[in-house]
């Protein structure tokens, strides 16, 4: 049994909702978008049925019962084989608690539940100027360059 400062991690599922709401107050104070994961919150329904999926992962870091850090991630399946990928939509760690590994140990739980589900590959994002998150990525994996596009949904084409 962990001891009161150990760390935890652990998937969530859709009875723990309350920890998946602290899961999206944290993201927004880390990543400084409050609105954006605060503002408009998925109801009580909403989020209890994403958890239950089987492509979706939401993944708490946890110290003192207080959610430090977490990742939310979706196991995309392949059409070229039968295969999936992991993709880590969102990581982050709370400001103080930043440089204590958590966001690694965060990744490593992340693989063992990728290769417990038979994916091949996990894959990241990262901002060109975020240096911290290019230098933790950098040590667990290999560095693809790429060009990404938000394609707009409007009805003006």
């Amino acid at each position: 049994m962990p001891t009161a400062d150990t760390l935890e991690i652990r998937p969530l599922t859709s009875n723990e909702l309350p920890l998946m709401h602290a899961l999206l107050t944290m993201f927004g104070e880390a990543f400084n978008e409050v609105d954006t994961y605060g503002a408009k919150r998925p109801s009580a329904a909403y989020l209890g049925r994403l958890l239950d999926r089987d492509d979706f992962i939401a993944l708490v870091a946890m110290k003192n019962g207080e959610v430090i850090g977490g990742l939310a991630a979706y196991d995309l399946h392949k059409f070229e084989q039968e295969r999936s990928e992991i993709y880590i939509y969102d990581l982050a760690v709370a400001q103080a608690h930043r440089r204590q590994g958590i966001a690694t140990a965060l990744i490593l739980a992340l693989k063992k539940i990728a290769r417990a589900r038979g994916a091949y590959v996990v894959f990241v994002q990262a901002d060109g100027d975020d240096a911290q998150a290019i230098a933790l990525y950098s040590r667990l994996g290999l560095r693809e360059d790429v060009v990404h596009f938000d394609i707009p949904l409007s009805d003006q084409e």
